[in-house]
């Protein structure tokens, strides 16, 4: 059976992820505790807003309300990598050879790892960004669609148009697709060979939660009282396809979903704080944590696949340990 380490903190968790395999809890106060021979903390933001793992270099990237972007690492040491001003720092992301990006307000900074910084200006806030697998290229989530821009080249950049506010963004592991949330309770996707559109509808909710399978097989949703997995097998991704439907509770939505690092199946987490897995094939399912307070927002596997760490709207946090 599944074991739990609870920890209990004070306020909203906005990342939970595991750091050099360190739990690493980043709150919305601008706090970041973690569960290293002990609970530790360090005050990293005057107000945090966006987080990330960067998993190759072994930190927390994080944003705040301070126009801060930091990197956290597991041993406590806060790195400053940028400050904004007086502009939030809305979302960030981790990329290729060290290089993150980020965005405030109109604005989306690309960082490279020798510290030079490159600005892209945009008619329109920067809501989501990210770093596509293959190259230096990043996508950036606007209203009325996407653009991608290549942060290492000087040339024109590749817009993506549609209708509607798009509020996160991510591309497929294989660079082939490229997928937003939308405040219209819905995804939108591009192929990017020749920019087809697809359209994932249907959604009760907003998507505030997106995962791919391991091999880029899957994505996973929340927004509705079941993880919604979409299939991304063929040349055209679930174009024509009815998407999986995961742990259906009719009580209580999913608000977070994270995939196993190695195997199809998904730990799903609910607005009534509970965490159950489920595998893909077959949609067996597997309870990791009963409900708890506040709604579930971040899901996170540590790299072995046995732990996985979480967050909840009202602080109610801690570890699960799958083999028990």
């Amino acid at each position: 059976m599944p074991t739990v380490a609870p920890l209990d903190l004070p306020g909203h968790c906005v990342v939970a992820a595991f750091v050099s395999d360190v739990p690493h809890f980043a709150l919305a106060d601008g706090t970041v505790h973690r569960l290293a021979d002990g609970h530790k903390h360090v005050a990293a933001h005057d107000g945090l807003v966006c987080a990330t793992l960067d998993e190759k270099s072994e930190r927390l990237l994080t944003g705040g309300e301070d126009g801060k972007v930091l990197a956290i690492r597991a041993d406590g040491s806060v790195e400053p990598l940028a400050d904004v001003g007086r502009k939030w720092i809305a979302c960030i992301a981790s990329g290729p050879q060290g290089a993150i990006a980020w965005g405030s307000g109109r604005t989306a900074h690309v960082r490279f790892s020798d510290g030079r910084t490159k600005l892209f200006e945009h008619a329109r806030t920067v809501e989501g960004i990210a770093f596509s697998p293959k190259g230096m290229r990043i996508g950036v989530a606007r209203y009325n669609g996407a653009t991608l821009h290549f942060p290492a080249a000087d040339g024109k950049p590749t817009e993506l148009e549609w209708a509607g506010a798009h509020t996160g963004i991510t591309f497929s592991p294989d660079g082939n697709f490229l997928v937003t949330t939308m405040q219209e309770s819905a995804l939108h996707g591009w192929k990017l060979v020749d920019a087809k559109h697809m359209r994932m509808t249907g959604y009760p909710a907003k998507v505030k939660s997106l995962s791919w399978s391991p091999k880029g097989r899957w994505l996973a949703s929340s927004g509705a009282p079941a993880a919604i997995v979409w299939p991304f097998q063929g040349k055209d991704g679930p174009m024509g396809k009815a998407p999986l439907e995961l742990g259906l509770r009719g009580n209580s939505q999913v608000t977070a979903v994270a995939c196993h690092p190695a195997d199809d199946f998904v730990a799903i987490g609910y607005a009534d704080g509970m965490v159950l897995a489920a595998r893909i094939a077959d949609q067996k399912e597997v309870l990791l944590r009963r409900p708890g307070k506040g709604a579930i927002t971040t899901l996170a596997w540590d790299r072995a696949g046995r732990r996985v760490v979480f967050g909840s709207t009202d602080g109610d946090c801690g570890v699960i340990d799958i083999a028990g």
